[in-house]
Formats: structure tokens, C-alpha cells, sequence
């Protein structure tokens, strides 16, 4: 493939620089995405061929601009960008407006840059838009980035649906849905945690599932098995169908029977 791949804010590090250095190997040229720094531009250098732009993705018309410079659709964009301090609901407008700008305004812009003109183009194509299982099961603490995660989710669906009506199977989309990942973001030392998967892991269970037209694309890591998380996901939508206590994983009179319910 030599078209272009394009990615998202955080192509500097982390999940998105294993997939940049990935889609290269597979012969893509590759266009980084990221802020302007030092990181950045390691990162184009470390690509033989790769360009860096350095832009927020929060700002809609800098994505414009870019996809006007490239020209050509890309075969694949990889919307990865994220930040992770928001809080709880009352932590403050301004931080959720932030990582909402971020989390979820940036996949919608990396969408509204690019998906028209992969359509159009009338050649095969993905994207791909980094969700999180916090984004599903909603695990109190962090209300801000479960909810950006959570409409990532909802946008990822009905834009698969849309690209389905308009393009067949031609151009797909997909939802990234990583586990305990070791990367910048959540990392406490330079050294990998047992329990994690490192980027270069979570990049190739993604393409091997990407190949295999998973639409969620559910990583397990090294101490949560796809069995577990399906059980999770699974209990997080029993709260609504079964009008249990709002969630009743974490819910002091129900923990013991999720407990129970998990080892079944």
C-alpha cells in the first residue's frame, strides 16, 4: 500500500507512533500528527519517508488546511488522539471543555478532513478512532474521559453505518478499544508492568483484527482476558436492562454479586 496513512494527535508516542512505524513497515507513507515539539519531529525521523505536521486537533481548520496541503485522501486514518486529566462532574467546565476538545472534537475533525474525500476517491480505505473501555463499562473517577470515550464510541457506530450505505465494504471504520496499555499517558515509570501490553502489542492485535473485519476491536492485555471484559461489558448493560442501582459494579450493596457473577 502507498497511499498515505494519516495520525491523529499523539502520533508522537505511545499507541500512535507503534502504529505509524507499522503502517510504514506495510510500505505506507506516513503523515504524523501531532503538537509541535521534539517528540514530533523523533518521531517523523525515526520513519524512513514520514512527514510531521504539528497542529491541535481541536482546531477544526488547521485539520482543513492539512488535508488541503496532502491533497490525496488517505488509505487509512488513525484518529488517536486523547488526553487523560479531566475529573468528575464537578471538577470544572474547563477542563472537561479541554479534554472534550481533545478526546472526542478531535476524532470528529479528523473525520470531517478526510472521510469525504476517502469516499470519494473511490479506492479502499479505513479509519480507525481510539476508544477506551472506560468508554463502556464508565468506571467512576474519571466521568470527563469516560464521556468523551463514550460518544468516540457512539460516533465511531454511525459513522461504520454511513460509510456501509455510501461505500458497500469499501471503506470501513474502526473502534480501537485498547487494554492496559503501557504508554505515556498511563505510565508511572519507564519500566512496562507486568499486567500491561505495550503499543507495539495493542498495534498488532489491532491489525490482525482489523484484517479479520472486527469492527470493535477489543484488546485484552496481560491480566484481563477477552472473557473478562466481555462478562464487564455485559453487567455495565445489565444496569439499564435490568434497572439495577446506577453503576452497581461499584455499588456497595451489589459489588458481592458482580464478584460472584464474574466467577461463574
Amino acid at each position: 500500500m502507498h497511499r498515505q496513512a494519516r495520525g491523529g494527535e499523539d502520533a508522537a508516542g505511545g499507541i500512535g507512533l507503534a502504529a505509524a512505524r507499522a503502517f510504514a513497515a506495510r510500505g505506507m507513507r506516513v503523515a504524523l500528527i501531532d503538537r509541535a515539539g521534539d517528540a514530533l519531529k523523533a518521531a517523523a525521523a525515526s520513519i524512513e519517508g514520514a512527514s510531521a505536521h504539528a497542529l491541535d486537533v481541536a482546531d477544526p481548520d488547521a485539520l482543513v488546511t492539512l488535508a488541503d496541503e496532502l491533497g490525496e485522501p488517505p488509505a487509512l486514518l488513525m484518529n488517536n488522539a486523547a488526553i487523560g486529566a479531566g475529573g468528575d462532574v464537578l471538577a470544572g467546565v474547563a477542563a472537561w471543555r479541554r479534554l472534550l476538545d481533545v478526546n472526542l472534537m478531535g476524532v470528529l475533525h479528523g473525520v470531517a478532513a478526510f472521510a469525504s474525500a476517502m469516499i470519494a476517491v473511490g479506492e479502499p480505505g479505513l479509519i480507525i478512532n481510539t476508544g477506551s473501555k472506560q468508554g463502556i463499562t464508565q468506571p467512576p473517577g474519571n466521568t470527563a474521559y469516560n464521556v468523551s470515550k463514550a460518544a468516540v464510541k457512539a460516533l465511531t457506530e454511525g459513522l461504520a453505518n454511513t460509510l456501509r450505505e455510501a461505500t458497500g465494504e469499501r471503506v470501513t471504520a474502526h473502534l480501537l478499544i485498547p487494554g492496559y496499555t503501557h504508554t505515556g499517558m498511563t505510565a508511572r515509570s519507564a519500566d512496562k508492568p507486568n499486567a500491561a501490553w505495550s503499543a507495539e502489542q495493542v498495534v498488532d492485535f489491532m491489525l490482525a483484527r482489523v484484517k479479520a473485519g472486527d469492527f470493535y476491536i477489543l484488546c485484552p492485555d496481560n491480566e484481563t482476558t477477552r472473557e473478562q471484559d466481555a462478562k464487564r461489558i455485559a453487567w455495565a448493560a445489565g444496569d439499564v436492562s435490568e434497572n439495577r442501582p446506577v453503576l452497581s459494579r461499584w455499588h456497595a450493596a451489589w459489588k458481592d454479586a458482580f464478584a460472584r457473577y464474574m466467577v461463574e
